[in-house]
């Protein structure tokens, strides 16, 4: 190597170094989004191949690929991860991005805050599959935990669970938890403190409404698993009972504890997604949201009763019918709001000038599942229905019905429609569509068929099953239809890696779009906008390029 190689080499090697500096330490929102939303396509891609594995086992009768306990440490591991370290870190990514470029702030409110967050979930996601190495300690060979995402009582005593894969589950979800609590606190104070001038609450973007309300859940929901997570740990290592039936402790008591966070988790994983497809149809309809009032007036409604459904995931343990009579109606209440969005978005595309781009086919298929989501959920809430189909596969695909058919379609919809805004280039539309078919062919295959063996019978959380009982031929249609989400997922990543550097300039607004984010280059300067801007109407950025337009003017 010549003298002037070598310091080239070491010039490039400086620079690496220092960008990575700047990456680990920054406050900037728009890296932070950045870093969450990586942070998740990992553990995507972690948490899918562990479905995969989940679903290779289940193929065929007696399958002997994984043992029972390797089973069911990919069945936690895989519900563990989806849930906290896929969809929570997305939907803070978009948040930490998108929010204060839309309200037209410089940047978050605490921005040292918005990096400790995310980098204490960050850190939570590396400690659950720590569990791997350090489980049974620094000097043994390491397990991951075995006792569901749900944790229930007694499989996390220490009689069930030896050594400490649960407790670095524990350690894990609760130091998400703090990660979760701190940028819920952060998102509230900016859209509440940091707005531009003119942009009144009535004036407000619908994703930052539904992001408030997505953060008051969080506040709420998040806290009782953090109380529960403790009171675990007290369980296993200070001699204490909450959970510990043999010693006059309650096992109901921690569902309690668990669904009051994980009920309204799902609304909490939800009302992004329900934000992204209400900026996006819009535009892609060329009309306004039709009803923007009562849309977020419906959010709110179901912000408010998804508190109080927790316990419908409990009619199986037996409490009294007043209870049961209570939160089934409580369940069937959120239909009411949740129809009235579902008119929304189809009012405002009726009538539209439908463009049916990459984002817009995402969206409209979000809505035909998120409307199947919400029938299979209105079944479960009635009691005598959930006794008979209670932890079956039909419960599965009405779960994933909901975080995959409605939020991961809504997610891509908004990587495909913001994605040029973050990085000045946009992806393919060709990959795109290719990716969209295979994912929603590969997704009804999978969680459609799903519902049948569920109402033959069918339990969850079973590593093997018995021939002759007409499960055979839908498992593994069920397990085709893996691949090809597996598939998509794969054209998707390639999208993204060729894009970010062969992709078509996107210039500042490719949409054309209104909302203040598209108003500043692509991608945004560190500042964001050099004049704060000044806003009289819900899209500010059309009222600029078409003045002459009166079928588009309200104030």
């Amino acid at each position: 190597m010549t003298g002037e190689a070598a310091v080239t080499t070491r010039e490039v090697e400086a620079r690496f170094w220092q960008r990575l500096h700047e990456w680990i330490v920054t406050v900037d929102h728009k890296r932070l989004g950045v870093m969450y939303v990586l942070y998740a396509l990992l553990f995507l891609l972690i948490g899918g191949s562990e479905a995969l594995l989940i679903r290779l086992q289940l193929v065929a009768p007696h399958n002997t690929l994984l043992a029972p306990q390797t089973f069911n440490r990919l069945f936690t591991l895989h519900g563990t991860t989806m849930v906290f370290f896929v969809g929570m870190p997305l939907i803070f990514g978009f948040a930490n991005y998108l929010v204060p470029l839309m309200i037209g702030a410089r940047d978050m409110a605490f921005p040292r805050l918005n990096a400790f967050s995310f980098w204490m979930s960050a850190f939570a996601g590396l400690l659950l599959y720590f569990s791997f190495l350090g489980a049974e300690g620094l000097y043994g060979a390491g397990s991951a935990p075995d006792v569901g995402w749900f944790a229930y009582a007694p499989l996390t005593s220490r009689a069930f669970s030896r050594g400490h894969s649960t407790d670095y589950w524990i350690l894990s979800i609760f130091l998400s938890g703090v990660g979760s609590i701190g940028t819920a606190v952060n998102i509230i104070t900016t859209v509440l403190s940091r707005r531009c001038p003119g942009m009144t609450l009535g004036k407000l973007p619908l994703l930052c409404w539904f992001y408030v309300v997505d953060s008051v859940l969080v506040l709420v929901g998040v806290p009782p698993l953090a109380a529960a997570q403790l009171m675990l740990l007290a369980d296993r290592f200070l001699g204490a009972h909450f959970f510990d039936t043999q010693a006059g402790g309650s096992a109901v008591l921690w569902q309690h504890f668990f669904w009051i966070f994980g009920h309204p988790e799902v609304y909490i994983l939800m009302i992004p997604g329900w934000a992204f497809a209400s900026e996006i149809i819009p535009v892609f309809s060329r009309k306004a949201i039709f009803g923007y009032p009562v849309l977020v007036g419906a959010v709110i409604a179901i912000g408010f009763v998804s508190l109080s459904v927790w316990a419908h995931h409990m009619f199986a343990v037996g409490m009294s019918m007043t209870a049961n009579t209570f939160f089934m109606v409580a369940t069937l209440l959120v239909g009411i709001p949740t129809g009235i969005k579902i008119f929304n978005w189809i009012g405002t595309m009726w009538g539209g000038k439908i463009r049916l781009a990459t984002p817009m086919l995402f969206c409209i298929a979000f809505i035909g599942q998120f409307l199947i989501a919400g029938l299979t959920g209105i079944m479960l809430a009635a009691v005598p229905f959930n006794w008979q189909l209670t932890d079956s596969t039909f419960v599965v695909a009405h779960f994933h019905f909901m975080l995959v058919g409605s939020l991961l379609f809504t997610v891509f919809a908004a990587f495909y429609y913001w994605f040029p805004k973050v990085t000045g280039r946009m992806l393919d539309e060709k990959l795109g569509k290719l990716h969209f078919w295979l994912f929603l062919v590969g997704f009804h295959l999978t969680f459609t068929v799903m519902h049948i063996p569920g109402l033959l019978g069918m339990p969850r959380r079973i590593y093997t099953y018995e021939p002759g009982r007409g499960w055979e031929t839908l498992n593994l249609v069920i397990t085709i239809g893996a691949f090809f989400q597996a598939a998509g997922v794969a054209c998707f990543l390639v999208n993204l890696v060729r894009s970010l550097h062969k992709g078509k300039l996107a210039g500042p607004d490719p949409w054309d779009a209104w909302t203040l984010e598209w108003s500043t280059s692509s991608p945004p300067p560190e500042y964001n906008f050099a004049v704060v801007p000044t806003v009289r109407s819900r899209r500010p950025l059309w009222d600029l390029k078409h003045p002459e337009d009166p079928d588009w003017v309200y104030e």
